[in-house]
């Protein structure tokens, strides 16, 4: 029977590569078969399906267009409280932020497809699209802040990824990626990526995104928590630390994690969450995501539909552009666009080249239409209300499957669009489902910091206040802009430095000259009293 099942296989093989389906994405010609893709899409769709739950958990977290109109007034006064969108028990406020995660879910969804198929069908390369961790996190927590708190509105922030993914998408019509990715020095730009993965890291462990593992503390700012209970208005430890029931589970999970990339396991973060998340479904223990409370049986009935089709409401063209006079905003515009590019070209060649898609010129086929894809698909997303679209570095685990074509990339659309049906579920999945998921994307974002030179303090310095500043400041511009204005500053002192030795070199050389000629001139006028007195003699 398995020997029937190759057969089939290999004569199913033979028949696609030779079609016109086989010859418009060269599968042939690449050397690989139509079942390879599909396994190949397979394996990266499931490494990277951990990115729709997760977007729309941290993009949440901002509030998006919910505002204190959407709360619901004291019953004592019938009038709103301006804090009550920090209040996790406003019916009102809580009822948006639900509608909210349910349109993030299918807007992630939808952009991933939009942004695979692209790829897919334009540049016919292997690789799965998605909103990029990171940019979510600086969006989500540094420009809109946590339920509004930061100093853009989610619309005019959703207007600045609408003219980044502008701004990308001329940069790589006229061919400038390479010439802007080579501004910033190689050290920062290595750092960056170390210090975003300590900023999702950090992200992951408090208690509102995460598992929460750490919380603040008036004495120290931040403490070990993991606290079975919590003040809601702080978020200070009330009592019980390290007793907290979902936290244990998270690291379960995390450590399920942990073990199956160890063993090369495909899909590892998305089985450390669904074993959490499985648990957290389960009404009635202490960990459960569905309490019995009025939103907790709202959530829970809309969870027991399974199947449904949410239309995107509050997310969909949900652009200002006013507010366009604040620094701030200029500021994020050149962040998320540096961000961007450097992101994009990194994982765009470290791809082609295990992919074995580089050619003897050092670029790849479909490269240009790449970047083109990568800018548009942000265009896309900004409209529907996420952040700009990533080639995901996960579609390496397709590559090694043996996906060579574009077709991987449409069977990872596939997915992501079948996905868009099952928001109910994919709703329900907790923070400390999330948490571990996003610790674990620190880890793995944390091993460029080896290609950097320690040894060379002009370039560790600015590179290690790169990365503590985008944890320790909560803010990855923060970060960007530090360790450039250090590298700017040693710069000029070295050029200073040197201009000053030039100087006092060019001074010496003057007096030296002027030495000489003074010694020329003595010696050149002895000689002629010498020679006058010789003629007096005669």
């Amino acid at each position: 029977m398995v020997r029937d099942w190759k057969t089939m296989q290999k004569g199913l093989d033979q028949a696609i590569s030779k079609s016109k389906f086989g010859h418009f994405f060269k599968l042939e010609a690449r050397k690989t078969t139509f079942t390879r893709e599909l396994r190949a899409g397979t394996a990266t769709f499931l490494t990277m399906a951990y990115i729709i739950s997760v977007n729309a958990t941290i993009i949440a977290d901002s509030g998006g267009p919910c505002s204190v109109s959407d709360c619901t007034a004291l019953p004592e006064n019938k009038t709103v409280d301006p804090t009550c969108t920090l209040d996790p028990n406003n019916k009102g406020y809580q009822n948006c932020l639900s509608k909210l995660k349910s349109d993030l879910i299918v807007a992630t969804s939808l952009s991933s497809m939009i942004g695979s198929f692209a790829m897919g069908l334009f540049a016919n390369l292997p690789f799965g699209l998605a909103p990029g961790m990171g940019a979510n996190a600086y969006l989500a927590y540094n420009l809109v802040g946590y339920h509004g708190t930061g100093p853009i509105p989610y619309k005019t922030a959703m207007a600045v990824v609408f003219l980044e993914g502008i701004a990308f998408l001329c940069i790589a019509i006229l061919g400038l990626r390479a010439k802007v990715a080579r501004l910033i020095p190689s050290s920062i730009r290595l750092a960056c990526a170390a210090g975003i993965g300590l900023f999702i890291a950090f992200v992951g462990l408090q208690a509102h995104q995460g598992v929460g593992l750490v919380g603040p503390d008036p004495a120290t700012l931040l403490t070990l928590s993991a606290c079975r209970s919590v003040d809601p208005a702080s978020g200070e430890c009330v009592g019980g630390k390290m007793q907290s029931p979902t936290f244990w589970l998270g690291f379960v999970g995390f450590i399920i994690m942990c073990y199956g990339l160890m063993k090369n396991i495909k899909g590892s973060m998305i089985y450390g969450m669904l074993f959490v998340t499985l648990i957290s479904w389960i009404r009635g223990i202490s960990v459960t995501i569905f309490p019995h409370t009025p939103l907790g049986d709202t959530n829970y009935e809309y969870f027991k539909n399974v199947v449904d089709f949410h239309k995107i409401e509050s997310t969909f063209w949900a652009i200002s552009f006013t507010g366009f006079n604040r620094s701030q905003v200029w500021v994020a515009l050149a962040t998320l666009l540096y961000v961007d590019v450097l992101a994009t070209t990194g994982t765009l060649y470290t791809m082609a080249e295990i992919g074995g898609l580089v050619n003897e010129e050092g670029g790849f086929e479909g490269e240009y239409v790449a970047y083109m894809v990568d800018a548009g698909s942000t265009v896309v997303g900004s409209a529907v209300g996420v952040s700009p679209i990533a080639t995901y570095i996960e579609s390496m685990a397709g590559i090694r499957e043996g996906g060579k074509t574009g077709f991987t990339a449409v069977v990872v659309g596939v997915y992501f669009g079948l996905s868009i049906f099952l928001t109910p579920m994919l709703t329900s999945v907790p923070p400390w489902a999330v948490g571990p998921s996003l610790v674990m994307v620190g880890v793995l974002m944390m091993k460029v910091v080896k290609e950097i030179d320690w040894e060379n303090v002009r370039e560790a310095v600015p590179a290690f206040v790169t990365m503590v500043l985008m944890p320790l400041t909560y803010s990855i511009s923060n970060g960007i802009v530090g360790g450039i204005g250090v590298y700017v500053a040693l710069g000029l002192c070295d050029y200073v430095v040197g201009w000053i030795k030039w100087v006092i070199e060019m001074r010496r050389m003057v007096a030296r000259e002027r030495n000489q000629v003074s010694a020329a001139a003595t010696t050149v006028t002895a000689a002629a009293a010498v020679e006058l007195r010789n003629v007096e003699i005669i």
